[in-house]
């Protein structure tokens, strides 16, 4: 497929028009003739997004606890009511048909791929699915939920991401867990925090010592303690990317956490565009063809109307109208749909986000969670229609 006629993102300011093809699943500039060619003319053409942190089974979730609490623990303690509404009726939806949901709530904003902080259930997240969901990394929920911590980061490849909550609070406990971390000896240029609003500047110095990176959720900070990371945090020169959380705690989706990571703290539209890049893909060791539209790069790739924004300033109130995932059409807007040879078929419409054609059975996944919610399905906070 050759995609002709479009904008193209360089990095977070620069762009060339420039045509480019598809083939195998790599973005090339070498086009052939006598391929099928779709004109994007008139759109801006951005690498797709990377989700360093999600929870995909709770996508139909509502906000769940009253906050702000002192830590992670004391929230679980407060929303943990399994045999309880709403948590009940959610727990009704099978598992698989809850994935495919967090998978279509970050297709809906652009993303192409996803860090799980969960197993990788290869029965479910193969070709069907509709987003990339990382599966070479380790994982441990966090000290207090993960007893076999340090098994569980011997077990995991020297190449691959370790992945681990820590320090998600303001309390004396929060501020003790990266240098438990460290005494564990699970601390190293592979690990990958996820939160660390208790970061104090020793933290500081011993994730520089370390090399370890960092993985922000803001809205889930803020609904849950009250705060996020600070400014000497964000600027300290540790490798930071943008994570969504789930919407068990965040305000949506990581569309949302673009515009609240802006507008609530200032960090400049450059340095977040980076952090759903290039630099999420360093943290989670995805290599140099991810993140990027360059000669041999996956051939991930979003759509969106040109108005002569710079890439970074697209990410504010970002609604593609196409998303490819490893060059395969997972979703078009009803307006581009007539340009794209065999777009997908299945409507879903998001409240606030517009109406799409994606590549998923959306009638099957809507009939299954309605089926046990018993009432209208919302994802990530927003109402879905079919």
């Amino acid at each position: 497929m050759i995609l002709c006629g479009a904008r193209m993102a360089l990095n977070a300011r620069d762009t060339a028009r420039m045509d480019l093809a598809i083939t195998r699943n790599r973005i090339t500039f070498s086009t052939r003739e006598n391929c099928p060619t779709v004109d994007l003319s008139g759109y801006l053409l951005l690498p797709g997004l990377i989700n360093t942190h999600d929870h995909l089974e709770f996508a139909l979730f509502p906000r769940l606890g009253r906050g702000p609490y002192p830590n992670a623990t004391a929230w679980a303690a407060d929303i943990y009511r399994p045999a309880e509404s709403p948590v009940r009726e959610q727990l009704r939806v099978p598992k698989w048909v809850r994935l495919y949901w967090g998978g279509l709530k970050n297709l809906l904003c652009g993303v192409t791929l996803v860090a799980h902080h969960n197993p990788f259930d290869g029965a479910v997240f193969d070709d069907r699915f509709p987003v990339r969901v990382l599966g070479r990394f380790g994982w441990s929920h966090s000290l207090a939920f993960s007893p076999d911590l340090r098994e569980c980061y011997d077990r995991t490849p020297a190449q691959w991401p370790f992945i681990v909550h820590a320090a998600e609070g303001v309390d004396d406990h929060a501020r003790t867990e990266l240098r438990r971390l460290d005494q564990e000896g699970v601390l190293g240029a592979r690990t990958v925090i996820v939160h660390g609003v208790g970061f104090d500047s020793a933290d500081l110095r011993i994730m520089h010592r370390r090399r370890a990176a960092l993985v922000w959720c803001p809205s889930s900070n803020l609904f849950t303690l009250g705060r996020t990371l600070r400014p000497d945090v964000l600027y300290s020169g540790i490798r930071v990317a943008l994570g969504s959380d789930s919407p068990l705690t965040a305000a949506g989706d990581l569309s949302d956490e673009t515009r609240i990571a802006h507008s609530e703290t200032g960090v400049s539209l450059d340095e977040i565009y980076d952090m759903v890049t290039t630099r999420a893909a360093a943290v989670l060791r995805l290599g140099s063809r991810y993140g990027v539209i360059r000669e041999g790069s996956v051939a991930d790739l979003i759509a969106l109307p040109d108005r002569g924004q710079t890439p970074a300033e697209a990410l504010q109130g970002l609604e593609p109208h196409l998303v490819m995932v490893a060059g395969r059409i997972r979703l078009i807007s009803e307006n581009l749909a007539h340009r794209v040879p065999s777009p997908p078929i299945h409507p879903i419409a998001v409240e606030g986000r517009g109406r799409y054609l994606v590549d998923a059975d959306v009638p099957v996944l809507y009939s299954q969670a309605s089926a046990a919610i018993e009432g209208p399905v919302s994802l990530a906070g927003k109402e879905v229609y079919v």
